[in-house]
């Protein structure tokens, strides 16, 4: 029998087992990013039903502590780069992906693809990915200047200009907070700027950047 993913009926029986799973602020956060999740997908023409349970569902495993996911981990025999087991708050949207794609496995790739990418961000991120990744940003919780300004910029800029303002100001906070940074943070980023023009001297070039004295 074909399980309608997008039905209310499967998403308040998925509400209802993350309940359990979570505290309540992470509960209400998970609601607030389904809701961003699916404005967003509204906004830029992607699946709205994909976004909602993507966007309650990405924090499955947010209830574990460090020593706990790093255990999930081994249990589940998830492939996660060496680097990240010494930062271990990133891996629940990993372990969540594998979990929930075993638990449920009528969800689709699409949506557990969004799950496992919501933490680090990855080269080629889909319309879904990054919804996802800025609905976790976005969603009503979240307070903040930046996160007022970015949230002006919902339907005024592309989903992918909109994704890399995201990630930037993710990548800012870690480095006020003095948190350690994934090395691959700057590939990632890098894979989505365009290739730099070739400088070519002219006749008498300054020999000083931008033009100092």
């Amino acid at each position: 029998m074909t399980v309608d993913t997008h039905s209310d009926e499967y998403f308040e029986a998925r509400r209802a087992e993350l309940a359990e799973r979570v505290g309540p602020r992470r509960f209400s956060h998970s609601l607030g990013v389904s809701q961003t999740a699916e404005q967003l997908a509204e906004v830029y023409g992607a699946d709205a039903g994909e976004a909602r349970i993507a966007g309650l569902l990405h924090d499955w495993d947010k209830g574990y502590d460090d020593p706990g996911i790093l255990q999930r981990v081994e249990e589940l025999g998830v492939e996660v780069d060496p680097e990240l087991l010494g930062m271990p708050r990133v891996l629940h949207g990993m372990t969540a992906a594998v979990a929930l794609g075993r638990q449920f496995p009528e969800l689709s790739l699409a949506v557990l693809q969004a799950i496992d990418r919501h933490t680090v961000g990855a080269p080629g991120m889909t319309d879904l990915d990054m919804i996802v990744y800025v609905a976790d940003a976005l969603e009503p919780g979240r307070k903040g200047k930046v996160v007022e300004k970015l949230r002006a910029k919902v339907g005024e800029v592309s989903l992918r200009e909109l994704f890399l303002d995201t990630y930037a100001y993710w990548v800012q906070l870690i480095m006020e907070r003095r948190h350690p940074m994934y090395s691959k943070t700057v590939a990632i980023w890098n894979s989505y700027m365009p290739a730099q023009e070739v400088y070519h001297s002219a006749d008498n070039p300054d020999p000083l950047p931008y033009g100092r004295p």
